[in-house]
């Protein structure tokens, strides 16, 4: 967490509200002045009453001061209301500001190092519910201490001027309040701090009781009773934690409740024994009663507010921390924009592992994927083909080696200009609760608009004629878990496993004749007859381009001009399909284990 002082957060927290709603916020500010103000602007009125009806004073001073009185009440209610608006206005408005700043800040890591990181998830949840609420509070928090802080000077000053002595008793009753309510805002945010994985973990369980992927099997393995007892077991955990500090609280505020109101029947017998004397008229004691009031009001307000704000700020601190968080790849002040690939994409002694305490994935490896061929890679699971796409999409970079593109260093790249240059199409696809259009159109968003060059992509992947029967073509909703824009449930559809692959193919193929296409798995979901139709396009489409292909189905990679394979991370053996036969290497006996599968023994 970075260094920053409370009176710095403070500051980002009213610049954001500022930014957010500068109009809303003045109105905010001074209708909160006027609101402080006129307490005691009543309390003095009714002493004006009070003296001038028991004095016999003239009846023109008595319905002024009664007038005055009124308005000021009417003023006080009229101005609760309007107070009330703004402050749920300007909560919108920062809650909105705040929300596209935190997600733009994610956005700024443009590798995978922080998003499939536990940390990482744990820290953004926090930021998504301080940034929801924190911001807003502190802005109102801070406003609303600062409301309780004029009333309290003014009823204070009605005080000392009654009876110093008993103004300085209440001040001193409301010090152990305000050192209470800090330390308990400090354990209100430490609580959530802490109990923010076992919150986004019962989170979790509740979304997967719901989800229809996992339905078949919670079902069939009678599994809900089982993930119902770990999500509950997590929610008694955090409700024990809660509760804890419940009753801490209800201990302090209490005790310190019967304390002020000790104090305040101590100043009221002063004041009557006072009036009885004839020390103080008898205004005065009304002028006492709404000060003392006012005062103990003014005060729960300031500690109530204040702590509040202060239990805001320590929440802030997760927003900021993410808001101001660098990005996951260290990216050029002046990155070189990617250059047309025209000779080469060189991995030289590449060596890489997610963390430092975790295995290599990648041992040294050396390889060429030449321009304007397919390089197709194979091996065991877990041998680090992925990986390896990870690392030439530049998602992350290489822990020791480099990889060249044309002789290029990627770290000297801008990361959105290098994959601007590529197309992709991942074996974990993304199956998006969006219309089969913009499911495709994902993948160039400026060809959203032109249905004709989504169909062509659709063609091309084998799925047009599919998408063309659905009840809206393809305005239809792949989804029956959201609404489309009509807010109707009812007429998603829900594809397979192998129609959802077209799609995804679809969205890949979308972006064109890019640099280099890297097809990930491409027909894994797919049935014999599909998978044969996909790879025999993917060939005529792959023709003079540059092209990686992963597959574990080494049929489907027989025709590469290079093939690597890959073994504990590192590069046993390459060269085409035949060359590598006559080898009779580690790719010779794969390619015979799943031959000798199709056709038996």
């Amino acid at each position: 967490m970075r260094s920053r002082s409370r009176r710095s957060d403070a500051g980002q927290a009213l610049l954001l509200g500022w930014r957010a709603a500068p109009l809303l916020l003045a109105g905010y500010l001074v209708f909160a002045l006027i609101a402080a103000l006129l307490p005691v602007l009543a309390a003095w009125t009714t002493k004006l009453v009070i003296d001038s009806v028991a004095g016999r004073g003239e009846w023109s001073d008595m319905v002024w001061a009664v007038v005055g009185l009124a308005a000021s009440g009417l003023l006080l209610a009229g101005v609760e209301h309007v107070n009330t608006y703004l402050r749920a206005e300007t909560d919108r408005r920062i809650a909105l500001r705040s929300r596209e700043q935190l997600f733009a800040a994610v956005a700024r890591h443009v590798g995978l190092g922080r998003i499939e990181q536990r940390s990482f998830h744990d820290r953004v949840r926090l930021a998504q519910e301080a940034g929801r609420s924190a911001p807003g509070s502190v802005v109102s928090g801070l406003v609303n201490a600062g409301r309780g802080g004029l009333t309290l000077a003014g009823f204070l000053g009605s005080l000392l001027y009654l009876n110093p002595t008993l103004t300085l008793a209440v001040v001193l009753a409301a010090v152990p309040a305000l050192l209470a309510e800090i330390a308990l805002a400090r354990r209100r945010a430490g609580m959530l701090t802490e109990m923010s994985p076992v919150m986004r973990r019962e989170a979790w369980f509740a979304q997967l009781l719901l989800d229809v992927r996992a339905a078949k099997e919670i079902r069939l393995f009678d599994l809900s009773r089982f993930f119902r007892q770990r999500m509950m077991s997590d929610l008694t955990t955090a409700n024990q934690r809660a509760r804890k500090i419940d009753r801490s609280e209800l201990l302090t505020q209490g005790t310190l409740s019967a304390l002020s109101a000790a104090v305040a029947g101590a100043g009221l017998l002063w004041t009557v024994w006072a009036a009885h004397t004839g020390a103080i008229s008898v205004g005065d004691i009304a002028v006492f009663i709404a000060a003392l009031a006012g005062v103990q009001a003014a005060l729960a307000l300031l500690t109530q507010y204040y702590g509040l704000a202060h239990q805001s700020l320590l929440m802030f601190a997760h927003y900021l921390d993410v808001i101001h968080d660098d990005s996951d790849l260290p990216i050029p002040a002046r990155a070189v924009a990617t250059p047309r690939l025209s000779g080469q994409i060189e991995l030289r002694d590449v060596w890489f592992r997610y963390a430092p305490d975790l295995p290599w994935v990648l041992r040294g490896l050396d390889f060429v994927i030449p321009h304007g061929t397919t390089t197709a890679i194979v091996g065991p699971n877990g041998a680090g083909k992925s990986t390896l796409i990870k690392l030439l999409c530049r998602f992350y970079d290489p822990t020791r080696g480099q990889i060249l593109w044309d002789g290029l260093d990627l770290r000297t790249l801008d990361p959105l200009s290098l994959r601007s240059r590529m197309s992709a199409v991942f074996q974990d696809f993304m199956e998006y609760d969006l219309t089969a259009a913009e499911n495709i159109g994902l993948g160039d968003i400026t060809a959203l608009p032109d249905r004709s060059r989504l169909a062509e992509a659709a063609r091309q992947a084998g799925v047009h004629d599919m998408i063309s029967a659905l009840p809206q073509s393809y305005d239809t909703m792949l989804s029956r878990r959201l609404p489309g824009d009509t807010g109707s449930l009812g007429s998603g559809v829900s594809l397979s496993t192998g129609q959802w692959q077209r799609v995804a193919l679809a969205r890949g193929l979308l972006r064109g004749p890019r640099d280099v296409l890297i097809l990930d798995e491409p027909s894994s979901g797919l049935d014999p007859e599909a998978e044969y139709e996909i790879h025999s396009a993917l060939r005529t489409l792959r023709a003079g381009r540059t092209s990686v292909l992963i597959s574990h189905r080494l049929s489907a990679v027989r025709s590469a001009d290079i093939i690597g394979v890959i073994e504990n991370g590192r590069l046993v053996e390459q060269g085409p399909h035949d060359r590598l036969m006559a080898v009779d290497g580690q790719y010779a006996r794969l390619f015979s284990v799943q031959a000798r599968g199709y056709v038996g023994r």
